[in-house]
């Protein structure tokens, strides 16, 4: 079928305008990453238009609040006049529910995003956890392990998420909530904690009393499962189309497809299977494989195979490493080149000179990202960074200086050296109070809240809280771990080796085993152990004293925090980054144990890696190990050397295809008083675009005025 619309500056590919133009009710593309997802997105919604449906029954949904933005400016870039696009509803799909919950109660929502309050919430609920079920004689509930520190707040707040996202809180064994927690895959404390704040948040009521974050779209699903008629509130849509579903949970899914049952309308999905990386939040390719498909059996599912992020040597590597068909339509060669190292600080110093390499070159340092696995390996990043004057930024990961475990150990230090003050953060002192607590377990000491931020604001009252709450003159009376840790800190000298001093404490304190407690993720304690690990082995290579090292990683702070809004690079793990694209993705790391991460799915670990390498436009660097034992079989997968034969050839394919393209449309200047001038010429009026317009090949000289 011909399509109405015809976009500006690009040339859709006969992929997209079969997408563009598909008739079917409920349709769905299957993507590859940088096949231009969201520009056929908007294409659809463009030929919406561009057939008379009006723009207010339109309805565009994303995932986050930056696909939605970049959706919107996806409908300009094609074409779609800005008075146009702001009629059209453009929603994230938390965004629908607020609005269709405010709609079904009566009033405005209002969400709880301070983390002070829901802390007391949380606080509430493992107090009715702790009634209720602690201290049960030989029950199943005796070796609950209810925290109240900063990060096991965190923690269950991260469930309670995961848990939401799945629908996973209600189920077949509500009469059980052990047998019910191994079902749903989570901690039986974080369980039951869990569904002690929902009832807290619900009050015994449907009404919830208090919302926050992902609230609104569970609140919605589950009224939607509980009322089906509830969809009825619902805009009367013609037209929906969803971006990203490769990032639909179980909650998400249960309102889109109630919007669509209950609106009729004809329904456009796009997503990439490969990109499921948020499994732990219940995303998965079964939405894309089975769940649409389950609910809307006379589904079309179309491809988008064509990458317009890079050129073909890379979308071949790729091509090789997922085993999927994909072309290019970028007529440029994407550099990939690899390079070695037999240590970590080694990587690092490889990453500084890409950098530099790229700088050199005239390239913008802030279309430079260095996409790391986990955070664990940004210390000897930030620290050769630092030394090499980069700026660099942190968007969603925290800088090492700021994670709990590398609080703990600054900790250390300050309560060694009685010298909290040299942090010039009122707020990173008190993180560092609080990640002492929490890894030396004195966290619900009575009045501790008060007692943190005294501390924060006279440091000089840190030493004297930790020796007096261990026993004050009794200090050698006490036998926990700490309190070996704080006898050994008295006798040790300013001067010191740091990296003695803190493997010491390590050793004393059994770190991996206290990460195992305070984080009880398995995964998140690994990471945590690892980046104690590597701040260790910075100190023992400094060669620095405690006092010169304290000073050191301090300056290191100050660099660190500097906001910068150019010649910046970004630094982030992969899982973050996920939508974004970069001139430059330096890789480092790519070694056994570290990507792919032997303690997490072998599938999820691929396609991250799958998002990373994909995220680039012309450069791509990856650093792998010496030993060809020790490096990553994805570089393996990717088969680099052997398709670069058939990327030269479809690249010289491509450039020729430039050289032939010709546009479908001549588009005019004219203006509203020329009107009926150029209609008499013979000109048509793009309705969407709302410009005059030649067919390519037609006669341009009576339009020269025009052109």
């Amino acid at each position: 079928m011909p399509a109405y619309f015809i976009p500006s500056r690009i040339h859709p590919t006969a992929e997209q305008t079969d997408l563009q133009t598909a008739t079917q009710p409920v349709v769905l593309g299957e993507a590859n990453a940088g096949a231009a997802k969201t520009t056929t997105l908007a294409l659809r919604i463009a030929e919406s238009l561009a057939r008379n449906v009006e723009p207010a029954r339109i309805l565009a949904l994303a995932f986050t609040p930056e696909a939605r933005d970049v959706l919107r400016q996806r409908l300009l870039d094609i074409g779609v006049p800005w008075d146009t696009v702001n009629q059209l509803d453009i929603l994230t799909i938390e965004d629908l529910a607020v609005r269709t919950l405010a709609q079904l109660e009566g009033e405005e929502l209002k969400l709880t995003l301070q983390p002070r309050r829901l802390k007391t919430h949380v606080w509430r609920a493992i107090d009715a956890v702790a009634a209720q079920y602690a201290g049960r004689p030989g029950s199943r509930y005796a070796e609950l392990d209810l925290r109240k520190s900063e990060i096991a707040v965190s923690g269950y707040l991260d469930t309670l998420l995961r848990l939401k996202a799945r629908m996973a809180l209600q189920g077949d064994y509500d009469d059980d909530p052990v047998e019910a927690a191994e079902v749903a895959g989570a901690p039986l404390t974080d369980y039951l904690v869990a569904l002690a704040y929902e009832t807290i948040r619900l009050d015994g009521a449907e009404q919830a009393q208090f919302r926050t974050r992902f609230d609104p779209t569970y609140d919605l699903a589950r009224m939607l499962r509980r009322e089906p008629g509830c969809a009825q509130a619902f805009p009367r849509y013609r037209v929906i189309v969803c971006d990203e579903l490769h990032d639909m949970n179980e909650a998400s899914f249960v309102i889109v497809e109630a919007l669509i049952r209950a609106t009729g309308a004809f329904f456009t999905g796009v997503g990439d299977k490969h990109q499921v990386i948020h499994d732990q939040l219940g995303a998965s390719h079964d939405y894309l494989d089975f769940r649409f498909r389950h609910a809307f059996p006379g589904l079309r599912t179309y491809p988008l195979t064509t990458t317009y992020r890079h050129g073909p040597h890379l979308t071949l590597a790729i091509d090789a490493l997922m085993d999927n068909r994909a072309s290019s339509g970028v007529p440029d060669h994407t550099e990939i080149s690899q390079a070695h190292y037999d240590t970590a600080e080694e990587c690092a110093q490889q990453v500084v000179a890409a950098i530099k390499a790229w700088k050199k070159d005239k390239r913008r340092l802030e279309q430079c990202a260095v996409l790391m696995r986990d955070r664990h390996q940004s210390i000897a990043l930030e620290n050769a960074l630092i030394a090499a004057g980069i700026g660099y930024r942190v968007p969603v990961m925290k800088g090492y200086m700021q994670r709990e475990e590398i609080l703990f150990l600054r900790g250390v230090l300050a309560i060694t050296l009685d010298d909290l003050r040299a942090v010039p953060s009122y707020e990173v002192r008190t993180a560092i109070v609080e990640a002492l607590a929490a890894f030396a377990g004195v966290e619900a000491a009575a009045g501790f809240e008060k007692v943190k931020h005294d501390i924060a604001k006279e440091p000089s009252l840190l030493p004297g809280f930790f020796r007096g709450h261990l026993g004050g003159d009794a200090l050698a009376d006490a036998d926990t771990a700490f309190a070996d840790v704080m006898r050994y800190l008295l006798d040790v000298a300013p001067d010191s080796p740091a990296g003695d001093v803190l493997a010491e404490v390590c050793r004393r304190m059994d770190v991996a085993a206290v990460a195992k407690r305070v984080y009880v993720n398995p995964y998140a304690a690994s990471v945590a152990a690892r980046s104690i690990e590597g701040l260790v082995a910075m100190a023992r290579k400094s060669g620095l004293g405690l006092a010169a090292f304290w000073k050191k990683i301090n300056a290191a702070e100050v660099f660190a925090s500097r906001k910068r809004e150019k010649d910046f690079v970004h630094l982030d793990c992969v899982a973050d980054v996920k939508g974004q694209e970069f001139g430059h993705v330096i890789m480092p790391y790519l070694e056994v144990n570290e990507f792919p991460d032997p303690l997490l799915p072998a599938r999820t670990e691929r396609n991250l890696f799958y998002v990373g390498v994909s995220r680039t436009r012309q450069r791509l660097t990856l650093l792998s190990p010496t030993d060809p034992e020790r490096r990553s079989g994805f570089l393996r997968q990717m088969q680099i050397a052997a398709v670069a034969p058939k990327a030269d050839q479809a690249l010289r394919q491509l450039e020729d295809k430039v050289a032939e393209e010709r546009p479908l449309r001549l588009y005019l200047t004219a203006r509203y008083e020329d009107r009926e001038e150029v209609r008499q010429l013979g000109a048509q009026f793009d309705t969407v675009r709302k410009q005059w317009y030649i067919d390519a090949g037609a006669d341009t000289g009576p339009f020269q005025r025009w052109l």
